[in-house]
């Protein structure tokens, strides 16, 4: 236990803020342990199995082989100064053969000094220092802990994780992709792209905030249902598919990020698990554009999934907990390997077709994320739908990052400048034609496009959105409550010249006229007896009033509440009633089973802060006492 004892005096050391930032990077792998309430807990969970499993992931060759090598140096000293039981015997039991694996000496661990490290590394110059300043970030991380006479303390786990791994030689810097054919048939060393990385994002990044609108509007008119064993339906990705204008992969990377960014939720109904839009998809809609695609692309960023791979032999779906914890730290090193590509020499790093990346792309990548990239199955497979979903969202053209991209790969929770920069504002006005139409050369606000789908059918969604007026569009608007009065006031004030074609103005006041010649009556449900005495006594029971009791034939009442409802009401009166169904036998009634949907948790930006004063024994500021969780 002495490693923790020196990673609990490490963590000591800190102020609340430095301690906070640490579990800040470090929220995902903690949040699914208990909160710690003292330091040697939150010092045993980061050195648990699952956390560092999760941690060396996301780390880069220096660090990951300053980890190894120091891990290596610490089991065999501790070998030698506390050797382990001899080996069983040949033929001996798997419980013996599993006490020699994990006995002490295999799991323990003895302080390195550091200079015992770089020695084993053979770095020298240039290489020292970017050795020694791994080492440093592993301290931050508290994947590695300095003693006090400065040594090095690594996790007992670490050798268990990393033997497996050769990582070969200490590379200091990011290599540079290289393409294995630069003068290959198709990139010329002269061919120069037609069109910047800029201009490319900005033209994605208005093509995704339009797909995205029109599918969110789709889930919120029409909820979709999900499979008994999980997913969405083939059938249902299609629908939304075709609702947004999207192909269906695209589709289902949206609802997965729709999911993770909060925008919808699986409710359960009578009918099953549905999906539908949250309370923050209304709040959604009333932000700029960029603000809009802030938290998909931050979403994306950390999915555990990567939504347009399909494993051979596995049907495509949506809207499933992803378990690829992989998929972020792939990202990130390819994003951090395009980065490095200049925008003129990007050509050779254009994915050349579905399921292939060059060789030379995941070779130079395996820099950022050594265990993330060529270590995993389907190397190429995943790499060139993450390659085609990052090219989708806006973050890669022409075989480099764009400067969204690069904002990203920054910092994933600032990207509403650079978004702001990319879209234009929202326009609140629209051009009303002869011709029974109405445009807006951009991207409308809610408000107005609200306005114009209640009253128009959209017809088209290039630069510009076009609705057109029928008078089927109109009625469906008077349907909503609009009088022609109230419909043609609203219609001018959105028009840009403040007045409405005469066509439009006749379309709407023709279809007015038409409106409500015949009416349909409400009814929650019926209620039917052979006593036409009974009917009248019902209709006349002062008991029954809440149920808006109407004659509407000698045997027949209608009621203004559901039939559960309004049975309750009559049993209470007095009366006797049966359930009917629709086909006129008697229903047998069962009691409800009601259920509801425990409330997501809420993630407070100041409870890392106050977690880090509880663990250092400082006294919580005003605001941070009500903060609990590691974030």
């Amino acid at each position: 236990m002495e490693g923790l004892d020196t990673l609990t005096r490490s963590l000591a050391r800190r102020t609340p803020e430095q301690l906070a930032a640490l579990l800040t990077r470090h929220a995902e792998p903690l949040a699914r342990r208990p909160p710690p309430t003292e330091l040697r807990g939150l010092a045993s969970a980061l050195w648990s199995y699952e956390t560092l499993h999760h941690l060396v992931l996301h780390l880069d060759h220096p660090r990951l082989k300053v980890l190894a090598t120091a891990a290596r140096i610490s089991q065999e000293r501790a070998a030698q100064d506390a050797p382990g039981p001899a080996a069983p015997a040949p033929g001996a039991d798997y419980q013996s053969l599993m006490a020699h694996r994990l006995s002490f000496a295999q799991l323990a661990t003895a302080p390195v000094p550091p200079e015992d490290v770089l020695a084993a590394l053979e770095a020298t110059g240039a290489a020292r220092d970017a050795a020694e300043s791994a080492l440093r970030a592993l301290y931050d991380d508290a994947l590695a802990a300095p003693t006090e006479d400065g040594a090095v303390v690594v996790p007992p786990r670490t050798p268990q994780l990393l033997a497996a791994h050769d990582f070969g030689l200490f590379r200091a810097e990011a290599p540079r992709p290289v393409p294995d054919d630069p003068a290959g048939p198709g990139t010329p060393d002269s061919a120069v792209p037609a069109t910047s990385p800029h201009d490319e994002s900005r033209a994605a990044a208005a093509t995704l905030a339009a797909t995205t609108d029109r599918l969110l509007a789709s889930l919120a008119t029409q909820p979709a249902a999900l499979r008994k064993s999980g997913g969405l339906a083939v059938r249902e990705i299609k629908r939304l598919a075709k609702a947004a204008g999207a192909g269906e992969p695209q589709t289902r990377l949206l609802l997965d990020l729709a999911l993770a960014a909060g925008l919808i939720a699986l409710t359960r109904t009578p009918a099953g698990i549905t999906a539908l839009p949250t309370s923050a998809y209304d709040d959604w809609l009333a932000r700029p554009p960029g603000q809009r695609l802030a938290p998909l692309l931050a979403a994306w960023s950390a999915l555990w999934a990567i939504p347009t791979h399909t494993p051979f032999g596995e049907t495509p779906t949506a809207l499933v907990r992803g378990h690829d914890r992989h998929a972020p730290a792939l990202r990130h090193a390819l994003l951090a390997t395009l980065a490095t590509v200049p925008p003129a020499a990007g050509a050779p790093f254009v994915t050349p077709g579905p399921g292939t990346v060059p060789p030379g792309l995941l070779r130079a990548a395996d820099w950022h994320r050594p265990l993330a990239v060529t270590a995993q199955p389907m190397a190429e497979d995943r790499a060139a739908h993450t390659l085609d979903e990052a090219a989708y969202l806006g973050l890669v053209a022409h075989g480099t990052l764009t400067p969204l991209g690069r904002a990203l790969l920054t910092d994933p929770h600032s990207l509403d400048e650079p978004l702001a920069d990319l879209l234009p504002p929202l326009l609140e006005q629209a051009h009303f034609q002869a011709d029974l139409t109405a445009v807006v050369p951009g991207r409308p606000t809610a408000a107005l496009a609200a306005l114009l789908t209640s009253a128009a059918d959209r017809e088209s969604e290039e630069h510009a959105v076009t609705w057109r007026f029928t008078p089927a569009s109109v009625r469906r608007a008077l349907d909503t409550g609009h009088t022609a009065g109230t419909l043609l006031d609203d219609l001018t004030r959105a028009s840009t010249t403040g007045a409405l074609p005469q066509p439009l103005r006749y379309l709407v006041q023709d279809a007015a006229r038409a409106h409500g010649r015949m009416r349909v009556l409400p009814a929650a449900c019926c209620i039917r007896s052979d006593d036409e005495t009974l009917v009248k006594e019902l209709a006349a029971h002062r008991a029954l009033g809440d149920l808006a009791l109407r004659v509407i034939a000698p045997t027949v009442l209608v009621s203004s509440r559901p039939p559960a409802a309004t049975l309750d009401a009559l049993r209470a009166a007095g009366y006797a009633p049966a359930l009917e169904s629709d086909t006129g036998t008697t229903t047998v009634e069962r009691l409800p089973a009601h259920r509801t949907t425990a409330p997501a948790p809420t993630r407070d930006p100041q409870a890392p802060l106050a977690l880090a004063r509880r663990l250092l024994g400082r006294t919580p500021q005003p605001g941070e006492a009500a903060a609990t969780g590691g974030g």
